[in-house]
């Protein structure tokens, strides 16, 4: 990792604040992942974020609000969110979303099967739309209309808005990971 590590008794009085809210955020909606070392340092692209509290605080809240409430079921984001990890082979954000998908009951044959950077067969409709929208988005240029309108007609035009916003933070996300070389976290 390209970053040491901040831990708590190392931050300034701004990132104290943006730790303070990240840890809380990382307690209630990141159980089962290390996001959170044992001396309170937080990992995966929250201590770059920490680090770079500049750019990092905006990041965050736009992590929240496009993780409270959202219109699209929790299974159709987490597709997304790993198909965009896979593509660009953001190790912790797979590892923290394989987690994730298996908590909202997506088989792990088809979490491998995406990981691979490959479209399971047996996708519901849902679930389908959402990879081919966010396999269309990564793959650069417009969306293409077919991709939008069935977007819109199964998810509505805020779902679709959450989904590209979704898919572009994590495209953000990954790169983050990719470019301070966060690894996984070693597991005991």
């Amino acid at each position: 990792m390209r970053l040491p590590l901040l831990t708590p008794s190392k931050l300034s009085p701004e990132q104290r604040a943006l730790y303070e809210d990240m840890r809380r955020g990382l307690e209630a909606n990141f159980k089962g992942t290390s996001a959170i070392d044992a001396s309170g340092a937080l990992v995966g692209a929250w201590n770059p974020w920490l680090t770079f509290s500049k750019f990092g605080g905006p990041m965050w809240e736009l992590l929240k609000a496009l993780s409270m409430s959202p219109t699209l079921p929790r299974a159709v984001r987490e597709i997304a969110i790993l198909v965009t990890g896979a593509r660009f082979h953001a190790a912790y954000a797979i590892y923290v979303h394989v987690i994730a998908a298996e908590f909202r009951g997506l088989p792990d044959d088809k979490i491998a099967t995406i990981t691979a950077g490959q479209r399971p067969g047996d996708l519901t409709p849902e679930q389908e739309v959402a990879y081919d929208t966010t396999a269309a988005l990564l793959a650069g240029g417009v969306l293409p209309e077919l991709n939008y309108r069935r977007a819109v007609a199964t998810f509505g035009d805020l779902g679709v808005a959450e989904l590209i916003n979704l898919v572009g933070l994590y495209c953000m996300i990954s790169v983050t990971l990719n470019g301070f070389d966060v690894p996984v976290p070693e597991t005991s």
